[in-house]
């Protein structure tokens, strides 16, 4: 079998791939898109980083492909669902980029404390500016973490070192992690009003999306200054140039940013507060290679003994169930990815049920993809098939399988049930044609919808006139509606929508949404 290496890796990579038996590599990190699509039916497996763009035409293209392996966290790059329809198991290397994307943090953290950047550049141009360059102590300061998942909380050891006051916000960490942690958990107000070093370590969802805007802004200490090592776009950038301006925020360091490569009108680049770096979270020597080594051992491991280790897209099912089991394991991670996005506080129990045909097999596999397209949507790490039951237990919910044979109203149905601090919400799926996913049911509701692309999910009163009213305000922000699934208990009572929509909605369009008549709440949900 052939692996093609399309982006630049150690040669420790390489080597591994050169010692392994019935293995052939070949190393080319020049190849433009239409050439990879040409030479890319000769492989069975692609490694890449980040420079090669995995599309869905490259994949069609791939007739002999097993497996596509990124050397690194994200999977931006490679169009998984594309991957997933063929077959072809996409991995990673989850936690290879922990620890020196915290220490980028620390050291932006540092850098912003003694202005070190801008006293650097100052120097260069032969002025010796002590007084302008005043910083301030970093002893005894509030940092406040804002996310504390694998990322988040080596910040908070590396700043308790620092001898600083750790403070964190994180809805989804229980009071047994944070106290193993070392850290005060507080509300997401408080963090903003105490803090004096906000670092942030969220990841980038429709929740999170501007979470850092003007009002949260509003919120803070005077002089607070702010560290996104995470995602671009989890703060409003426009929105931290006039808080820096107006004096709230007397800096930022930024690694991340809502448009990468940084444009060159981005005010960012104007302020002088503010310390910039080219999303070099990922990047130093250690990393690099720890990555690439582990993608070729994982790689191998497929190729030569079927192992699957660190896969986005499948679970460790063997081969001749995973057409039976599949369709379930693909339903049981779309639910799970709609409770994660639904969903309000921090989660304390999961229960996922199963009834009918289904429980003939082991669906220990489908459970776990229950739990990994919950926590997908919530941690600030990447949760896989493989590590989502150890994310669940760090973060102290309960996992709860039950199975009856009777079949209710389907052949076979999965049912997830999510309790958290504040509510206890139910989503329930089947497949149509043993296959093809549906959400048949959302609380108390009945329904069938596809659960695909982007879902406005919607609960208002059963009035006249209300979905009338949707329809005529999503077409005049120029959104398309591809599918509407209904659900209601009586005549004028609560009712739920499921509105398939062909693009995002934006923020604006969705507040005009909520200020419709009769209505409860206006979701996004992206599957």
């Amino acid at each position: 079998m052939k692996v093609l290496i399309s982006d630049s890796m150690s040669d420790r990579c390489v080597e591994i791939f050169k010692n392994a038996p019935g293995l052939q590599v070949d190393v080319n990190t020049k190849l433009k898109p239409e050439e990879l699509k040409k030479v890319i039916k000769d492989y069975h497996a692609l490694v890449v980083r980040s420079a090669t763009k995995v599309t869905a035409e490259i994949i069609e293209a791939a007739d002999n492909l097993k497996v596509i392996g990124r050397a690194g966290t994200g999977v931006d790059n490679i169009d998984t669902q594309a991957a997933t329809k063929k077959g072809i198991v996409v991995m990673n290397t989850p936690g290879g980029n922990t620890i020196t994307t915290a220490e980028h943090a620390v050291s932006m953290l540092m850098a912003l404390a003694r202005k070190i950047p801008q006293a650097t550049a100052s120097m260069r141009k032969g002025e010796w500016e002590k007084k302008k360059f005043e910083g301030t102590e970093v002893t005894s300061k509030a940092l406040g973490i804002l996310g504390a998942g694998n990322i988040g909380s080596v910040v908070a050891d590396r700043a308790q070192g620092l001898k600083m006051n750790v403070i964190a916000y994180d809805p989804y960490l229980s009071q047994d992690a944070a106290n193993r942690m070392g850290v005060e958990q507080v509300s997401l107000d408080d963090l903003y009003k105490r803090s004096d070093f906000i670092s942030i370590h969220v990841p980038l969802t429709n929740e999170t999306k501007n979470l850092v805007n003007k009002d949260a802004f509003a919120k803070m200490k005077k002089g607070v200054k702010i560290i996104n090592c995470a995602r671009g776009g989890i703060v409003n950038e426009k929105d931290l140039c006039n808080a820096i301006k107006s004096g709230i925020v007397s800096g930022a360091a930024f690694d991340v940013f809502e448009k990468e490569p940084l444009p060159a009108d981005n005010p960012l680049l104007q302020l002088e507060e503010v310390i910039l770096t080219p999303h070099l979270g990922a990047s130093t020597a250690e990393a690099q290679e720890n990555v690439a080594i582990a993608i070729a051992e994982q790689i191998v491991d497929y190729l030569v003994k079927g192992t699957i280790r660190n896969a986005v897209n499948v679970p460790s099912v063997p081969a001749e169930l995973l057409a039976s089991l599949g369709p379930y394991i693909t339903l049981a991670e779309k639910l799970g990815s709609f409770q994660g996005q639904v969903l309000k506080g921090g989660i304390e129990e999961v229960t996922v049920e199963y009834s009918g045909d289904v429980v003939s097999y082991d669906v220990a596999p489908v459970t776990i993809a229950a739990i990994k397209g919950l926590l997908d949507q919530l941690m600030d790490q990447q949760v896989n098939f493989v590590n989502a039951p150890f994310v669940a237990k760090e973060r102290g919910i309960k996992v709860v399988e039950m199975k009856t044979s009777r079949a209710i109203d389907f052949a076979s149905s999965i049912t997830i049930k999510v309790k958290t601090k504040e509510a206890e919400n139910l989503v329930e799926g089947a497949l149509f044609g043993k296959k093809e996913p549906r959400i048949v049911r959302i609380d108390k509701f009945f329904l069938d919808a596809v659960p695909e692309g982007y879902l406005l999910v919607l609960y208002n009163y059963d009035k006249p006139g209300v979905i009338g009213n949707v329809g005529t305000l999503l077409g005049a922000g120029n959104i398309n509606i591809a599918r509407l699934h209904l659900g209601r208990q009586a005549i004028g009572g609560e009712a739920v929508s499921v509105w398939n929509i062909d693009t995002p909605l934006p923020q604006d369009l969705l507040a005009k949404l909520l200020k419709l008549p009769h209505m409860i709440s206006a979701k996004v949900v992206k599957l």
